[in-house]
């Protein structure tokens, strides 16, 4: 059964609309009825009848796709394995996205490394398209080996970004101060594996090694429960539990969640642009005075 909400609301009604509605489920992770391959070419593959997704890399191209719907808040989770071995040089990322020179973006970027060296975690927000709210990890495991499920919850109070179902990063709605926040345009979701040894890799001092190509990364299992949004008409659901898969509407850290988020934070976390004052000479972003384990 579906329902719908009208589109076109002030945006102090916006909140109120989208709990009236259902929420819209893509379940069961079929790449082929929820994504489309954007560029690459024959390097970019859906296998096992949807239910997994390659992108590649070689010296002439990678690769990328994006779903077919859009999404105004929601929960998305996809899992992940990532290049292995000499994986300097290249960049797969996953991460949510609107168009156009004022856009919102939910970002995961991984960073490649030489071969026993750990990747490194990229995260970032964007909002009316300024970004530059970039916190960095280490991962606790190695992410070659086997399939990780990275998650984005966002919602009308916060944006939290999770591994394994373990909170990293929280990044709250601080409007009232005057921080953008992403609560207006749909998003929908990328993801692209591409050759970036100008930066990625101990800031371009380590090149991509070509010899090592072509690079791959999997995927597999995507969900959303999330606000499906059709451009000038509605927000609907083909959910048949809307309490259950509405959780994300609310969610937020309870006890066990800031606990975990703190031993992230305290012993994976590399950059955190709310501690540079390098690079903020005139004083922290104001949205940085809000203690990060709420």
């Amino acid at each position: 059964m579906s329902s719908s909400c009208p589109s076109k609301l002030p945006s102090l009604l916006l909140f109120a609309s989208l709990l009236a509605c259902l929420v819209g489920a893509s379940m069961g992770g079929d790449f082929l009825q929820d994504f489309d391959i954007t560029w690459g070419d024959q390097r970019a593959k859906i296998l096992n009848g949807g239910k997994l997704l390659t992108l590649s890399l070689d010296k002439d191209s990678g690769s990328g796709f994006r779903s077919k719907k859009e999404y105004l808040f929601g929960r998305i989770d996809m899992q992940i394995k990532l290049v292995s071995g000499n994986s300097a040089g290249t960049v797969t990322t996953f991460y949510l996205s609107s168009q156009g020179s004022t856009h919102d973006e939910i970002d995961f970027e991984f960073l490649g490394n030489v071969t026993g060296e750990p990747y490194i975690m990229h995260t970032n927000v964007f909002s009316q398209g300024k970004g530059n709210k970039e916190q960095q990890f280490h991962l606790w495991f190695d992410p070659t080996k086997a399939f990780h499920t990275y998650s984005i919850v966002w919602n009308q109070q916060r944006i939290i970004f999770l591994v394994d179902n373990i909170p990293i990063r929280v990044f709250h709605n601080s409007e009232s101060i005057g921080v953008p926040f992403p609560t207006k345009q749909p998003m929908r979701i990328y993801s692209s594996l591409w050759n970036a040894d100008d930066w990625a890799t101990r800031g371009g001092l380590v090149k991509t090694d070509w010899t090592q190509a072509p690079f791959t990364a999997s995927y597999r299992n995507f969900n959303a429960n999330a606000c499906v949004w059709s451009p000038g008409s509605s927000c609907t659901s083909a959910s048949p539990n809307s309490v259950q898969d509405s959780a994300w509407q609310a969610q937020a850290l309870d006890a066990s969640g800031r606990n975990r988020l703190r031993w992230v934070q305290q012993k994976y976390m590399i950059y955190n642009y709310c501690t540079d004052l390098k690079r903020f000479p005139q004083g922290l972003p104001a949205e940085c005075k809000r203690s990060r384990f709420l």
